[in-house]
């Protein structure tokens, strides 16, 4: 095709090709050959797949043909004494390649697509897409491309003012988000697309109402925590969840910050199997960090772990560990091993109620543990040490609240003892949204059973917030060099507990109270109808950081005596002392107290 371009060229620059030397343009295209025949390979266009060929193939069509324009010219006019070519010829030669070539590699591509849309097995469904930037069109790209999905998307939408009317990948946009219903009904969609993994929960939940109160499916593509830039596909559409009903704009983190402490480091985390555990190893993992050192005390747990990491982070260099933050000489072993630079110590119970009836164990996992993970530390150096608390801490109504907020004392007192190289502090926030043991997976299993889905208070709320924000705001408040201090994370507005399992019952494809039940069962022993506005704690200090606080000073620090009442409370826990644990925690924590349950 390409030597094809080349005889054109030639015999449309001369006046009559058939009188002034036919012979000439044929000597040109022979004596050029060679220097296709080396550009092809040079450029890999040979190694182009036609059937999926892009833009960037294009470039490098583009590359070879110029590259072939260049050099044929030069030497034209190296060899005028001998051999006359118009300079011209190898301009226009390079129009008709770069035609010829690309459209060649576009027909085969056309031709391949429209085979596989044939093959495609049952109906196609028309689809709206909602949104039409870089997600949008990349995966409105994708399914115009690959039409075996039996989605065939006709339109956009989008709020966007300069967006309205004009065309994304062929495709018009026909109006703004409140205009479903109308773009619905005139277009007869079958399927809405949520294509904006920027938006926050609140526009999900207005798009996924109005999809709904206009009779069509819904999917989306996933929030910004799960994709990385460019990668949006197929195979990322997926049903609407309510992480995405209760997303909030991403986190905007320091990485250079947090590459500082990070890289080449080795890094321990305490809980490492569990929710935020796991995460933290992951986003850690972006780092680069030296070796990550995994301790917990669920082996199924680590080793679902492991198998993760061979799947996402193959290349991180990491040990497992079986241990116990209570065994104090299995500490001494790892941190004598390792020397870990970082430990963020995510391994505590958390189960509010199960506390409540074993305040002995409370006591000595998440007092105990703590104590002598900060020993450790403090012993070995360790540059950075970041306790995970919750905000359950705050005026405690339970043990496990009671528990986090001496572990949070610990580690303002290890501080005290640091070097001056040493950070040690606290990370204050409250619920993750679909943990390990948290709500969502119960009231999952629940739906999945017909129900009733169990609420305790039609009043209740909590905070939420994703496991990947959680993370990565707590790598962001490790990287500041305030020792000694609790951080505290912005968690934005609170949700309903009655309005979350009603999502997630509209959310399967049923109504509330009509094809699933939600009952109330009442107040469990240690819970609270609503956990304190962190952030309206007094004395809160801001960070440089838009979604992370200081929490002031106060509380258990005035306690002369909590040296002595942690000894005590530690051997009351040895004893399974349940009455002399919570007497001992209500003067170790003063603002500590019980609720009356009606």
């Amino acid at each position: 095709m390409w030597s094809l371009a080349g005889f054109i060229a030639f015999r449309l620059r001369l006046p009559d090709p058939w009188r002034d030397n036919m012979l000439t343009s044929l000597y040109y295209v022979l004596g050029s050959l060679p220097i296709r025949v080396v550009l092809i390979p040079v450029f890999s266009l040979f190694r182009q797949s036609w059937s999926r060929v892009g833009v960037r193939d294009l470039i490098h069509i583009g590359q070879a043909v110029g590259t072939g324009v260049v050099v044929l010219t030069v030497l034209s006019l190296l060899i005028r004494s001998v051999f006359v070519t118009p300079l011209s010829v190898p301009f226009i030669e390079g129009v008709f390649a770069l035609s010829f070539l690309g459209a060649a590699r576009l027909l085969i591509r056309l031709w391949f697509e429209r085979g596989k849309a044939l093959s495609s097995p049952g109906g196609v469904r028309r689809v709206l897409v909602i949104g039409a930037g870089e997600a949008g069109t990349m995966i409105t790209r994708e399914l115009l491309r690959h039409r075996e999905t039996g989605l065939r998307p006709i339109g956009f939408l989008d709020d966007a003012v300069g967006k309205q009317g004009r065309r994304y990948v062929g495709l018009p946009v026909l109006g703004r988000i409140t205009d479903l219903a109308r773009v619905v009904k005139a277009t007869r969609v079958e399927e809405v697309l949520i294509a904006i993994p920027s938006a926050s929960g609140i526009v999900v939940r207005r798009i996924v109402g109005l999809a709904r109160a206009a009779g069509v499916r819904y999917q989306i593509i996933p929030g910004v925590y799960e994709i990385l830039r460019g990668s949006v596909s197929v195979s990322n559409i997926r049903k609407v969840d309510v992480e995405d009903l209760l997303r909030r704009p991403p986190v905007k983190l320091n990485q250079e910050q947090i590459a500082t402490y990070l890289q080449g480091k080795v890094i321990m985390v305490t809980g490492a199997g569990g929710s935020i555990g796991s995460e933290l190893v992951f986003q850690c993992a972006r780092f680069n960090p030296e070796h990550v050192v995994l301790v917990g005390r669920g082996e199924y747990s680590l080793y679902s772990l492991e198998r993760r990491i061979e799947r996402r982070c193959p290349d991180l260099s990491y040990t497992a560990v079986i241990g116990d933050m209570q065994n104090r000489s299995k500490l001494e072993h790892l941190f004598g091993r390792f020397h870990p630079d970082v430990v963020l110590h995510t391994a505590a119970h958390k189960h509010v109620p199960m506390m409540e009836i074993n305040p002995d164990e409370a006591v000595a996992n998440n007092v105990r543990g703590t104590g002598n993970l900060v020993d450790m530390a403090l012993e070995y150096g360790t540059r950075r040490f970041v306790n995970i608390s919750t905000d359950k801490a705050v005026n405690p109504t339970s043990i496990l609240g009671a528990c986090k907020r001496v572990a949070e004392y610990l580690v303002r007192r290890a501080a005290d003892r640091a070097g001056p190289d040493q950070i040690m502090v606290s990370v204050r926030f409250g619920n993750v949204l679909d943990s390990r043991g948290s709500v969502v997976p119960l009231f999952r299993e629940q739906i999945a059973h017909g129900g009733p889905v169990t609420v305790t208070h039609p009043e209740m709320i909590r905070y939420f917030m994703t496991v990947e924000e959680a993370a990565q705001l707590v790598l962001q408040a490790a990287g500041m060099d305030e020792n000694g201090v609790i951080y505290i994370l912005d968690m934005g507005e609170p949700v309903r507990i009655a309005d979350l399992a009603a999502d997630l019952i509209r959310l399967s494809g049923l109504e509330p109270n009509v094809d699933v039940d939600i009952t109330y069962s009442g107040i469990r022993p240690g819970e609270k109808l609503f956990e304190e506005l962190l952030t309206d704690e007094e004395g809160v200090q801001a960070s440089y950081h838009e979604k992370i606080f200081i929490a002031p000073k106060n509380g258990i620090e005035d306690c002369e005596r909590c040296d002595v009442l942690i000894r005590d409370i530690l051997q009351a826990a040895d004893a399974r002392d349940h009455e002399a644990v919570r007497r001992i925690l209500k003067e170790l924590v003063p603002s500590y107290h019980t609720l009356e349950i009606n």
